[in-house]
């Protein structure tokens, strides 16, 4: 197995850098998902990897070996990383085990044991090979590529967002079987992504990106529950922000007495409340609240509710997310209560962008 790391890499298209000194560490056999907007720079710092593109600073690193950078080159071909793009660009004229074995080296490429292993391994029928891309579905395609991306057992895979020409429920299924195909191939990955949930449940590490700098790196959990900064809790999820004042361990607010997930400054704060903290019952007491609509998604629902103050006038509008199966109807009155610890940001909105 192998590591990456990047080391304060800047790349330019012309006179316009696009990359802006990154530095990332992706574990040896680890999955890492860079995640950010269209337009950020992932697939730029992608193509640094790959050696598609020359940084004009900094270095990129597998394991010891230095392949760009410091002095050093590394042609692609060289580098022993498996790319998979986001259509797969499987060769239409070649069957299935052609395309799959197309990588390995020629003497390998009639012994069809480690294609029809890898098939197997990404729930396809070895039945396949004989066929050609036209012949298989979306899904099946884009599980081929992976299979070519690992045939040659490469140092690093790195996906370009390999999954999001796939209707949802395809999307989920693919998914979850080229992430067991990884893990017993027990091969590095760079994942490639602008959706949130697809980076959050693939990956060991979430690597975010605005314009070109990473804004945070660490586990799924860390960037969900502590984002670094308002617009990666926004981009992360639905987030509201909800004005309080920092009282110890503790933050007065609109939403009652929350507790800090960690120690911040006396004074005025805005607090992220994601909507899945949000618990609704029909019981008297707590802070009041009235539903306002529900938005139906069928496993759950955004319940938007207007906060009731002590004369019954409308507060500010709050959003809960509830499972699919409760039922609130547009002027319920209902009681709300937050449940676990909040995270506080300075007040000035243009203080983390």
């Amino acid at each position: 197995m192998t590591s990456l790391h990047v080391r304060g890499v800047r790349a330019s298209y012309g006179p316009t850098e696009v990359l802006h000194g990154i530095d990332l560490v992706v574990p040896s056999g680890s999955t890492t998902a860079i995640l950010g907007p269209s337009g950020c720079g992932k697939t730029t710092l992608l193509r640094v990897v790959t050696g598609f593109q020359t940084p004009t600073a900094g270095s990129v690193a597998l394991d010891d070996e230095t392949v760009a950078g410091d002095g050093s080159w590394t042609p692609p071909e060289r580098r022993r990383i498996g790319y998979v793009a986001q259509e797969g660009n499987l060769f239409p004229h070649l069957s299935i085990a052609a395309n799959v074995a197309f990588g390995l080296p020629r003497s390998e490429r009639k012994d069809t044991a480690r294609i029809s292993q890898l098939l197997e391994l990404l729930g396809l029928d070895a039945g396949l090979m004989g066929r050609r891309p036209d012949q298989l579905s979306g899904g099946q395609q884009q599980r081929v590529a992976i299979a070519r991306a690992l045939a040659p057992r490469p140092r690093l895979v790195v996906l370009d967002e390999p999954f999001s020409s796939l209707d949802t429920g395809l999307r989920a299924a693919t998914r979850e079987a080229v992430a067991e195909a990884l893990h017993h191939e027990r091969v590095t990955v760079v994942l490639v992504t602008h959706d949130q949930a697809e980076a959050l449940s693939f990956a060991d590490q979430v690597a975010i990106m605005h314009d070109g700098h990473l804004a945070q790196v660490g586990t799924p959990l860390q960037v969900y529950g502590a984002p670094a900064d308002r617009r990666s809790a926004r981009f992360l999820g639905e987030a509201q922000f909800v004005s309080g004042v920092v009282q110890g361990h503790q933050v007065d607010s609109d939403l009652g007495v929350l507790e800090l997930d960690e120690t911040a400054p006396e004074g005025r704060v805005d607090v992220l409340v994601r909507p899945e903290q949000i618990r609704l019952t029909r019981e008297d007491g707590g802070l009041r609240a009235r539903v306002v609509s529900t938005t139906y998604f069928g496993h759950d629902a955004l319940v938007s509710l207007d906060l009731v103050g002590p004369d019954g006038s409308a507060g500010r509008r709050v959003v809960a997310r509830v499972n699919g199966s409760e039922a609130w109807a547009a002027g319920t009155p209902v009681a709300v209560q937050v449940v676990g610890a909040v995270r506080a940001f300075p007040d000035d909105a243009t203080a983390d962008g």
